[in-house]
């Protein structure tokens, strides 16, 4: 059956400016790191999408090594863009990253001019588009000069294969560099990716920390793994369910999951009960409290491998809005845990 577009597509989803740039994500986007590679079926992933859209989702992050196996999920989501959302293209955010191992040698991952130009050369073919809209630098390569990759980025927006130049893991001491030699380029950051939840605090460490470097910058961030990979969720208060993402060691041991975390998840749920949320939803929430109240996150990237949840994870954006008592609360249990994987060695 061919897919129309929901026509309130547009009614319930906040949107929110990118830094200082023209560009506005949905408070909640998309991402296509799990689920939609070969291990998923191929109807499941289209009803996700389809939904997504339909709820004011616009926005799909993936990376060229996202599967498995490595630069499926950017060919699946070539055929759903295909199928259902070629005459949408133009309301679409569509992102992906070059940074990680791809293929083997020496110019297959990292930072260099040439890996990052072929990886967006093939992730375009895999997806069937002439440009996306972000293309990121996935990690800081600690070899190559931070000139070569900004350059590589800037690069890829003279070309018009991108329109927006963005970041990943990058610290607060690096965003700042890179943001100076992008704009001294004429590209300037729009955005950074950085790993933060609840339980993963290190972009407000520093000073300036992370936040403020890109508020310096006039840049934006969206937030990957806002459920801590899972654990700010209920799913592992009980034990490791079969085919949850510990059980795979898949971003998550168990070994990571100890005691003392599980109790502080345990008291997070029950602010959270009184809110009248999930657990995930207070933690989406809270990565998307009010500004002025301590996070200048432009959007969380969530993933799904269901329509239920993601519906679920979605009505997050039905309640925002903290009370002071609540934040405090709240950071009796949200410390830093020692779970950030993306954190450089």
């Amino acid at each position: 059956m061919t897919y129309v577009a929901a026509d309130n597509r547009y009614d319930s989803m906040p949107y929110r400016r990118v830094g200082r740039s023209g560009l506005h994500l949905p408070a909640i986007s998309l991402g296509l790191w799990h689920n939609f590679g070969d291990d998923l079926p191929f109807a499941n992933q289209r009803a996700i999408l389809r939904r997504a859209f339909d709820l004011g989702v616009n926005h799909f992050d993936l990376a060229n090594n996202y599967g498995p196996e490595a630069g499926s999920a950017e060919t699946n989501f070539g055929r759903h863009l295909r199928d259902d959302f070629a005459p949408y293209r133009d309301e679409l955010i569509i992102s992906t990253k070059a940074g990680y191992r791809m293929w083997p040698g020496p110019f297959g991952e990292w930072g260099s001019r040439k890996y990052l130009l072929a990886s967006l050369d093939q992730s375009l073919k895999r997806m069937g588009l002439d440009y996306v809209d972000i293309f990121y630098s996935h990690r800081p390569d600690p070899q190559t000069p931070l000139e070569e990759t900004m350059g590589a980025l800037d690069h890829a927006v003279r070309s018009g294969k991108a329109l927006y130049a963005g970041i990943s893991s990058y610290t607060p001491e690096q965003t700042l560099e890179a943001a100076r030699i992008l704009k001294e380029l004429g590209t300037p950051l729009l955005i950074h990716q950085p790993s933060y939840s609840m339980l993963n605090r290190w972009t407000e460490n520093g000073s300036p920390n992370l936040y403020e470097a890109l508020d310096q910058v006039g840049a934006g961030s969206i937030a990957f793994s806002p459920l801590a990979q899972g654990m700010l969720t209920d799913r592992y208060l009980n034990g490791v369910p079969a085919g949850s993402r510990a059980a795979q060691d898949k971003s998550l041991d168990e070994s990571s999951i100890t005691e003392d975390k599980l109790d502080r998840i345990r008291g997070l749920r029950e602010i959270a009960q009184s809110r009248g949320q999930t657990l995930a939803q207070m933690a989406i929430a809270w990565i998307l409290r009010d500004q002025s109240k301590g996070s200048p996150v432009t959007s969380a990237l969530v993933g799904a491998s269901s329509v239920e949840q993601l519906e679920d994870t979605l009505s997050a954006i039905h309640r925002l809005d903290f009370s002071a008592d609540e934040l405090t609360a709240i950071d009796e249990f949200a410390v830093e845990s020692d779970i950030n994987l993306w954190a450089q060695k």
